[in-house]
């Protein structure tokens, strides 16, 4: 594996952790809605990832004509796409909301936000790790170029 390799995976694993930073924070942000319809309330997204390892092994067997996995080499992370939680939504009796039905129930999302948090810093943490792995990189790129300097 190459050091542009590493760079590709780490810039794959921000792009991943930021499509969940993004859903995190619209799940916050619309944790405390409400609507007065059971079908329009909103509903806690997730993104759902996978590691690109088919798409290497499928790579890896054209080119070498092999059915072997390679031994080397690491695999970014894919996102397949945005999920809606099918967990129950919250249903409220409060006939004097705005926004209730005709038999006085008001819908709110099923957003926890205890656990979006937590999300949030988990996906936080691992954007920075992949900033750090990207940087770490970086300098081993330019420490290889000076060694020609003889410093």
């Amino acid at each position: 594996m190459s050091l542009f390799n590493v760079m590709n995976i780490a810039s794959t694993g921000m792009s991943a952790e930021s499509v969940r930073l993004n859903t995190t924070a619209s799940n916050i942000a619309n944790a405390n809605s409400v609507s007065s319809s059971y079908d329009q309330t909103y509903r806690a997204r997730k993104p759902v990832f996978a590691a690109e390892m088919d798409r290497a092994m499928n790579n890896y067997a054209k080119h070498s004509g092999k059915d072997l996995p390679p031994t080397s080499g690491g695999h970014g992370v894919q996102v397949l796409g945005v999920v809606e939680s099918d967990k129950p939504l919250q249903v409220e009796y409060n006939p004097n909301h705005p926004m209730a039905d005709k038999d006085g129930y008001i819908y709110k999302p099923n957003v926890n936000v205890v656990e979006e948090m937590a999300d949030m810093m988990s996906a936080s943490k691992s954007y920075e790790t992949n900033v750090q792995v990207a940087d770490t990189t970086k300098r081993i790129f330019r420490r290889v170029l000076q060694l020609g300097q003889g410093q």
